[in-house]
């Protein structure tokens, strides 16, 4: 009897310490994970080669967090994760905005990398000394240009992806959804503005619509030659949207709560589907964001707030492989569909690939 109560004691204290320590773990993965929004991306990958075993407590952990993040999140402010200006050499993948430290990372690459970015920065600025000239004292006007130009490289990216697809090269099913998704959100932000009167010139929208029209032929070549400068593009664009309506909201705010909320903004953000709403936000767990909409200043507010979800999106695709639709079950063996494979090859861009296959081929002479 004594004997058995020894080894019931025994197995509690095991029992107890065992808890205890998958408590640690998944407290760890809370704090990790809220200090590293890309975080959740890179915990799939790890999940997937740990085993199902591993993924059972990444799933209660990720529960833990999005619990978290619903508590708090009236406490969420956009400025503390994310940082507006982009500037050569802020690159996802590194501390200090470096390239990832591996065998690919030459200072050959590096240098790359530092004059896509210039050269975008450099578009960038251009574009917005135009618009600033343009705009100065016409905002809705500003904000119908600023979104009419915002959506197009999300459906220039879908376009080159279904273009790979069809020639049977590889297949990115988690980066064509989210890309729909920003598309999207994207396309409701003009709406707003359109319901605003930011169409209500003749010229407004024949300089928006040409310049689309440039701007989606341009990143389709971008995107096919280098993803990684199409995406930091993109970035710098959306980090654009972001500051201006940051400032319009400071500027305008006092004004913007007396006045009411257009009505596609009311359906779009408190509809009953946001599926496609969670779905851009690849930083957050689905469920995690849900906006109120009581006047024109919330409708800013939460327009501020999805630019700074687009460009965390954008920032992490520069990361090859780093994203994963919020919805996609993080145990799944793959992100495409299984009855359909297609040849998957481990370069991104037509520049990539042919250097790859250059270097397959002197490795092989040797």
């Amino acid at each position: 009897m004594a004997i058995s109560t020894s080894a019931m004691s025994f197995g509690t204290s095991v029992s107890s310490y065992s808890c205890l320590r998958a408590s640690s773990f998944e407290k760890s993965s809370v704090l990790c994970n809220s200090q590293n929004p890309f975080r959740f991306n890179s915990l799939f990958s790890i999940r997937k080669s740990d085993g199902s075993s591993r993924c059972s407590v990444s799933r209660k952990s990720c529960r833990v967090r999005a619990t978290l993040l619903q508590e708090n999140e009236e406490e969420v402010v956009v400025e503390k994760s994310f940082a507006p200006k982009s500037f050569p050499g802020n690159v996802g993948g590194g501390s200090n905005g470096e390239p990832p430290d591996d065998s690919s990372s030459n200072g050959l690459e590096k240098w790359v990398i530092k004059l896509e970015q210039s050269v975008n920065i450099l578009l960038t600025d251009s574009v917005i000394k135009i618009l600033d000239t343009l705009y100065h004292d016409r905002n809705y006007a500003r904000f119908f240009v600023l979104e009419t130009i915002a959506r197009v490289p999300y459906f220039a990216f879908i376009s080159v992806l279904h273009m790979y697809e069809s020639f049977g090269w590889w297949r990115r099913a988690d980066y064509m959804k989210v890309h729909f998704a920003e598309s999207w959100n994207e396309m409701h932000h003009l709406l707003i503005m359109e319901e605003l009167g930011g169409n209500a010139w003749w010229f407004d929208r024949f300089l928006a619509q040409h310049i689309a029209i440039f701007y989606y032929f341009m990143t389709v070549l971008m995107y096919a030659l280098s993803p990684r400068m199409a995406y930091h593009f993109s970035e710098c664009v959306e980090s654009h949207a972001y500051e201006t309506y940051d400032k319009f909201i400071k500027d305008q705010g006092e004004e913007l709560k007396n006045l009411p909320a257009p009505k596609i903004a009311v359906d779009y953000y408190t509809g009953g589907d946001l599926y496609l709403f969670d779905e851009f936000q690849t930083s957050r767990e689905p469920n995690t964001r849900r906006p109120k909409i009581d006047n024109l200043y919330d409708v800013f507010m939460n327009i501020r707030d999805d630019e700074a979800e687009h460009c965390k999106t954008m920032k992490a695709c520069q990361t090859h492989g780093s994203l994963r639709s919020p919805h996609t079950n993080p145990c799944d063996e793959s992100e495409d569909d299984p009855g359909c494979p297609v040849p998957q090859v481990d370069c991104i861009g037509i520049v990539d690939c042919i250097k790859k296959s250059v270097t397959d081929t002197q490795v092989s002479k040797r």
